[in-house]
């Protein structure tokens, strides 16, 4: 059932403002945490919760309105002085916030949010009229099995309504969930009602971008722009067509593309700047996260955000948000101490993780650091075989940092034991894949006892690829500028085998080469003579190819219906011919350890050779 017939957009603008205005709050509460006679940080949160208020009145919210109505004179009595800050009223404001969150779900679904629970709604109030309060549990306690006798309400709930049997409730919302359970007992969550024909889905993801005016400006500007240079062309179309080709006419038409090209590629950067967001709109989130677990976890940590002016692409910026919560949630379980084993360490009781952004050249830099444990790779591969992820022969032909890259296969955990936090293997796996659907590749860095840090490089957008234009035979390749160092003339001479593998010398450094053509199972006759010298993730390489074209900022084109392995879309060239575009990691991640054929025969000479000597 939609309760906002008519209103969803001012819907849609309500949950977006009012999000980013929650997402302060819950930051600034991390901070007041820290100093809770900081007046400035209580004016900014009541500030912020009579604008939520104000706009869940305006969409009639009534439940919400008393909740932040409720919480909006906790925080006019602390910065009035008339309440003093304390851990109890701390976790009271915390659930608060936490239940407006869950109710801005139900919105989302264009239903009403339900009452907040009557226990919360008790607690508030009773610290508002000055009351003494009983200190919350800082965990809940473990959910105790149904009496034989009674139902298993998970299993009614499936049988019932069809959904998913329910999962275990997180902690913090356990207390919400019985309470709301004892309060209404036939009372289903919103999502799992059933949608009625001719009903929006839910949104899942913003459609919307809030863009500075100057910009959109710009791209009138230049827009006002090419539609003059388009009027000039048009002239001198008709002009050469009429026969006028003197070496006026020809100078005119030449000066008009070269500014037709310069401002379409002036254009072209304006257009991405409007999709280009601050990722700060993205760390906000992350501080009240961290605390949380942290809490969850027995553990005292501050989380550092720097760089949330750095603007991304707002796609990636979506396609982030997962990522990083695994990678914040690694840090918080597996790479900080309790503070007894800091102490115990000779370290601060309190930790510290870092996450910062930073612009690097045409790539964007996302860093994650903690200063705890640090990762042991000898440790790493053990666990690795014992859950038979990787056999013993490939772990020891690794290295430290390949190593420490074993965190990122798939069902590898160093939890024994699986908690609602950590343990299933999953998690780190879910990041690299989605940091290489982004064009990405992320490292990692680890001192024990130090700490450990993840280096996320993105490029900018993904709406343009810089690339480089390669050839094999007569067909056009094209492979991420990012990867590419330069380019080397390959001579037969220069060629040796080692371990059945062709390899060159590049400033005393052997190097593999590894022919295109036999990375994708083209065909071809003669040794190739050009390589391009690339480096993915730690390790390089000389990509074998025929020639190359230039470097080129291509527009990817997705192959409907088809998916070549190690091809991730097409692009158009200038002449009109189709150019394919490489997914480096993925034919790299699929390519044997056989010989390369295509420099079989002139090793083969060169040994020949020296025998004869």
């Amino acid at each position: 059932m939609n309760d906002f017939a008519g209103n969803e957009e001012m819907l849609q603008d309500f949950l977006q403002e009012a999000g980013d205005l929650l997402s302060d709050v819950d930051n600034k509460l991390v901070d007041l945490e820290k100093d809770p006679g900081d007046k400035k940080l209580l004016n900014d949160i009541f500030r912020n919760f009579h604008t939520i208020k104000g706009g869940a009145g305006f969409l009639n919210a009534t439940e919400m309105v008393k909740l932040c109505h409720l919480t909006e004179n906790l925080f006019d009595k602390l910065r009035n002085e008339e309440l003093t800050m304390t851990p109890v009223i701390m976790d009271a404001i915390f659930a608060a916030t936490g239940v407006v969150r869950d109710m801005f779900g139900s919105l989302a679904h264009f239903t009403q949010p339900a009452p907040a629970d009557s226990s919360l709604i008790a607690t508030l109030t009773a610290v508002v009229s000055g009351e003494a309060v009983a200190p919350a549990p800082t965990q809940a306690p473990a959910p105790q099995p149904a009496p034989s006798g009674g139902p298993d309400w998970a299993v009614l709930h499936q049988s019932v309504s069809g959904a998913p049997a329910l999962e275990a409730p997180a902690p913090a919302a356990a207390s919400r969930a019985e309470a709301a359970a004892k309060r209404e007992p036939a009372h289903e969550p919103a999502k799992a009602a059933p949608r009625r024909d001719g009903e929006k889905p839910p949104v899942e993801k913003e459609t919307t971008i809030r863009i500075d005016t100057a910009r959109l400006d710009q791209v009138l500007n230049l827009s006002g722009e090419i539609g003059l240079t388009k009027n000039r062309l048009n002239c001198l179309r008709n002009n050469v067509l009429q026969g006028k080709t003197d070496q006026h006419t020809l100078r005119d038409l030449d000066e008009a593309v070269n500014e037709l090209d310069l401002l379409v590629g002036v254009l072209q950067n304006a257009v991405m700047k409007t999709r280009m967001q601050p990722v700060g709109r993205l760390f906000q989130k992350y501080p009240r996260m961290a605390r949380d677990l942290a809490r969850q976890l027995g553990k005292d940590l501050e989380l550092e955000i720097t760089g949330e002016e750095t603007e991304l692409d707002k796609t990636m910026i979506e396609e982030l948000s997962d990522p990083l919560v695994h990678l914040i949630r690694n840090a918080v379980d597996h790479g900080i101490e309790t503070p007894e084993e800091r102490i115990a360490a000779g370290k601060p009781e309190k930790s510290i993780v870092r996450l910062s952004a930073i612009q690097a050249g045409d790539h964007i830099v996302i860093e994650i650091s903690d200063d705890g444990r640090g990762m042991n790779a000898a440790v790493l591969r053990r666990k690795a075989l014992e859950k038979k992820i990787v056999d013993e022969e490939t772990l020891n032909n690794m290295d430290e940092q390949q190593s420490l890259g074993i965190i990122f296969m798939p069902g590898f955990s160093t939890k024994d034991q699986i908690s609602n936090v950590s343990g299933r293997g999953v998690g780190m796996d879910v990041v690299k894949t989605n940091i290489q659907k982004l064009n990405g590749r992320i490292e990692i860095s680890s001192v024990q006892g130090q700490g450990s840090t993840f280096s996320i490089y993105l490029p900018l957008t993904l709406a343009i690829l810089p690339v480089l234009i390669v050839r094999v035979g007569d067909q056009s390749f094209a492979v991420p500028l990012a990867m590419v160092r330069e380019i080397i003339p390959i001579k037969p001479e220069d060629v040796q085998s080692v371990s059945g593998r062709a390899t060159m010398v590049v400033r005393d450094e052997v190097l593999p080469v590894r022919a295109l053509a036999e990375m994708i199972g083209w065909p071809q006759d003669t040794p190739p003579t050009y390589g391009v010298l690339m480096k993915s993730g730690s390790k390089s390489f000389i990509l074998a190819v025929s020639n190359f074209v230039g470097r080129e900022d291509v527009v990817i084109k997705p192959l409907k219906g088809i998916k070549p392995k190690g091809v991730a879309g097409a692009t158009l060239s200038g002449d009109g011919s189709i150019v394919l575009i490489l997914d480096m990691a993925e034919l790299l991640s699929g390519e044997s350890a056989t010989k390369s054929s295509l420099f079989t025969q002139s090793i083969k000479k060169q040994e020949a050779g020296l025998a004869a000597a």
